[in-house]
This record gives structure tokens, C-alpha cells and sequence, in this order.
């Protein structure tokens, strides 16, 4: 793999991680809240002649873990646990508490656009820049027998749940990786942020827990050790997108339908950005050509600002800038319902340059596994056992640097009929895959690999 190890530590630690001034900044935004809170609290105590009060309060999520990142700028969530004393609230319901501690923010924030907001799982308090405060609710029971708190979280309904048991696990797997653990989840949400337009991406726990599970820890190079593990990780959510919690006797994450999306979303998206840094592994891939591609994978503006290396073409001296483009790519999952229970097969008949029309397969085991340029690519959907009525859709996909430079991404998924003509114009392991489209659902799909030469 290509080392850009240097600039990849430099990016880590100037565009990743972040600030200790930002950190601090949120720091104090969770002690504003919880006074905000507090003093909410004490006024609906004094209207309701009721007694409530927090017993304890810590910070839990990202925050907690140390994980928040810079590219999080529109979307700092900072996690808060507020603990009552499950005597003090008698048989008040999940459902109820919330509501009380939301009439107690209510109190405190008339100045902001929004009210507070009751979720399932907490209150979101929501800044106009992008922050959002959740806190958590919990009441707590002293257990004689085990000398300890037990405490239970207010969702749907109490469920008992450990109050610090995910952040210590974290800091725990984290120390036995040496460091590595936080710096692949800063690097995986930077990737999970890195796009505007891509919604229901998954949350940072998720991203967490898969991350240490599939951890490539014997690699050093951070950036060597960031591409297997998001490898892996691709390759575990090909065979099972459920997530557990390694706490909690192991409550599921991924419990919801939303849950899953948000895991097929980051698989596509991860196995898309991956397949274009195979550039890194080619004998000839340039300077230029892996800082190309780590700026395709990120989409940040540092890696378009490198200084770009000195390339010559026919005696002549010309700079190879970085090049941004439009990531048009489409994915079928996020258009319609995958439910393969069909096949489909296409044929790829290429020709171009004197040589008569043959099946790529055949093509390519004669000139060395790669397309020459200017060559006609027709692909035909020629079967599927899919009975009629049915529609064919096609996506053409370049992959690679030279596909960001010419802003060729392309990706979309349109409806083209039984065939779809294309050229060899550039260099990339591109592809072109059908879909079969009956009853709004995806039934059958077949990708054909298009590796075509430098020319």
C-alpha cells in the first residue's frame, strides 16, 4: 500500500481530532445545561409542591470517550446522564419522568428557537449552531446485598443499564489497542460526516462497536491500520448488519428498521470509497495518485491543498493539481428494497482498434487483464428467471483518481432498456452493473468489472 502515512498523521491530528478549545467549549455548554436544569427543576418543584432532585450527573457518549471530531461542526451531540433516586420518584413511569424533566428545561430556555425536545431515549436540547444537548434520565436503587447502585434508564419504559459501563469499556479497549481504537472511530466518523448530502449514516456508538470488533490492530501505520479495519468492517456487514452493546448483557443497537438502513448505507458508501483506493496498491500509483485518492475518501479540503508532485510528459514539466468533483453515485438499496430472490445475466462485448467484437472475459485473458483505451464496452441483459412485468436498470461506476480528476465519478442508476453502450476512455477498475426492478423491489443484480489501462 502507497505510504502516505506522514501526511495521513498530519491530517489526523490537524483536521481530525479535536481542539482542546473546542473541547473545552462543550464542556462548558453540559455544565450550563445542567444548571439550566437544575434551576428549572427547583421552580416546577416549587409550582407542583413537589421534591425532585438530581442525585448525580455525568458525561457519556463521544464526549466521554473522547471520540467528537471536527467535521461534527453542525452536530456536536454532547450526552448527559441526570440520575434521580428511583424512592424520590415513587411509581412515576419512563414516560412521565421525561416529561417532567422537559417542563424543567422549559423553564430555562424560552430564549431558544426551539423547545426541548422528548425523544425516546432522552431530551434534546437543540442550539441554533448545531449543537444538541441529550440527557439521558435514570433513577437509581441502593442494592445491600451487592454493596452498589443499580440503575435503570428511562426509555420506552425503566430498563436497568449500566451508568458508565460503555465509557469504560471504551477507555479499556482503547488502552489495550495502544491508542489505536480512537484514533480509527475519530477517522470512521470523519468518513460517516464527510458528505453533506448523505443522510442516515450510523451513529457514533455503532460505528464504535464495530470498530473495535474489527480492529486490524497488528498494523502501525495509521494509515494501513484505518483501511483493513474499515475493510473488515465492510466484510462483517456483508454477512450480518446487527449490532450488540458489549455492555449491558449485550442490548441490541440495531434493533430498529432505521438501525439497519443506516448500517447498508455505511457498508455501500465504505465498499465504494475503498474499491477507489486500489490505486494504493499498484506498482506504478503516483504521489499524486494516492493524494488524489484519500481526497476522494475523505472529500476534505486538506488533502486537495497538498502540494501536488512534478510529473513530465514528453520532456515537458507540468503540475498534476488535486482535482475536486461531483460525487454523483448513486446506490440501489437507497432506491429501492434489496430482495435478490432471482437471477440475472449479462454479456460484455467489447471491441475497438481492429480487433472483432469478443466477450471481455475472453479479451482480457489475452492482453494482460486490462481494456486498451477507445473501445466500444456494450453490455446486454440477455436472462433472468424474473417473469415479466419488470424494469432494467444500470449503473455505471469510474473508479479511481484519474476518474475524481476528469470529475467522471458518474454512479447514477437510470433506466436504460436491455442494453447500454459505453467507452474505455480512461484508466480505472471501473464496472457497470443491471438491476432488475419488479413490484418497486430490487430482485436480481449482476456487476461486470471493467478494468481498463493507462493507455
Amino acid at each position: 500500500m502507497y505510504d502516505l502515512s506522514s501526511k495521513f498523521n498530519t491530517f489526523y491530528n490537524s483536521y481530525v481530532v479535536l481542539s482542546q478549545e473546542e473541547q473545552s467549549n462543550l464542556y462548558n455548554k453540559k455544565e450550563l445545561n445542567i444548571q439550566r436544569l437544575k434551576d428549572g427543576l427547583k421552580e416546577y418543584n416549587e409550582e407542583n409542591k413537589t421534591y425532585y432532585s438530581i442525585k448525580e450527573t455525568c458525561v457519556q457518549g463521544s464526549i466521554a470517550m473522547s471520540t467528537v471530531v471536527q467535521n461534527e461542526y453542525d452536530d456536536y451531540d454532547i450526552d448527559i446522564a441526570i440520575v434521580f433516586d428511583k424512592s424520590e420518584l415513587g411509581d412515576k413511569g419512563a414516560q412521565a419522568t421525561r416529561n417532567m424533566v422537559a417542563d424543567a428545561l422549559k423553564r430555562r430556555t424560552k430564549q431558544f428557537n426551539t423547545e426541548p425536545e422528548v425523544k425516546t431515549s432522552c431530551i434534546r436540547v437543540n442550539y441554533v449552531e448545531g449543537y444538541h444537548v441529550d440527557f439521558a434520565i435514570y433513577r437509581r436503587e441502593y442494592d445491600e446485598l451487592n454493596d452498589s447502585w443499580v440503575y435503570e434508564h428511562a426509555g420506552a419504559d425503566w430498563t436497568e443499564r449500566d451508568l458508565n459501563g460503555l465509557s469504560e469499556w471504551f477507555i479499556n479497549q482503547n488502552g489495550n489497542s495502544g491508542g489505536k481504537l480512537r484514533k480509527i472511530v475519530r477517522l470512521s466518523k470523519m468518513f460517516c460526516k464527510s458528505r453533506k448530502s448523505w443522510k442516515n449514516m450510523p451513529s457514533g456508538l455503532l460505528q464504535t462497536v464495530l470498530c473495535e470488533e474489527k480492529l486490524e490492530d497488528s498494523y502501525e501505520r495509521i494509515d494501513e491500520l484505518f483501511y483493513y479495519t474499515m475493510k473488515a468492517i465492510v466484510e462483517r456487514l456483508g454477512v450480518n448488519t446487527c449490532v450488540v452493546a458489549p455492555v449491558d448483557n449485550g442490548r441490541g443497537l440495531t434493533s430498529r428498521k432505521s438501525d439497519i438502513q443506516r448500517m447498508t448505507n455505511w457498508k455501500n458508501r465504505l465498499k465504494s470509497k475503498l474499491e477507489d483506493l486500489e490505486i494504493l496498491f499498484k506498482d506504478d500509483c503516483s504521489k499524486d495518485d494516492a493524494i488524489q485518492a484519500w481526497y476522494g475518501f475523505f472529500n476534505h479540503d486538506y488533502w486537495s491543498e497538498q502540494s501536488t508532485e512534478i510529473a513530465k510528459y514528453e520532456s515537458k514539466t507540468v503540475l498534476r493539481p488535486i482535482c475536486s468533483f461531483a460525487d454523483t453515485e448513486e446506490y440501489i438499496e437507497e432506491l429501492y428494497p434489496l430482495c435478490l430472490s432471482y437471477s440475472c445475466k449479462v454479456s460484455c462485448i467489447v471491441s475497438g482498434n481492429g480487433w472483432r467484437p469478443k466477450l471481455l472475459t475472453e479479451f482480457l485473458s489475452i492482453l494482460r487483464h486490462y481494456l486498451p483505451h477507445n473501445f466500444e464496452i456494450r453490455c446486454t441483459m440477455d436472462y433472468t428467471d424474473c417473469p415479466q412485468p419488470y424494469k432494467i436498470f444500470w449503473k455505471v461506476k469510474n473508479v479511481g483518481p484519474e476518474a475524481e480528476r476528469r470529475n467522471q465519478i458518474r454512479g447514477q442508476i437510470v433506466e436504460k432498456g436491455k442494453t447500454i453502450v459505453e467507452h474505455s476512455n480512461f484508466y480505472g477498475n471501473h464496472y457497470i452493473e443491471c438491476y432488475i426492478i419488479k413490484n418497486n423491489m430490487c430482485v436480481a443484480k449482476q456487476r461486470i468489472n471493467i478494468p481498463i489501462g493507462r493507455g
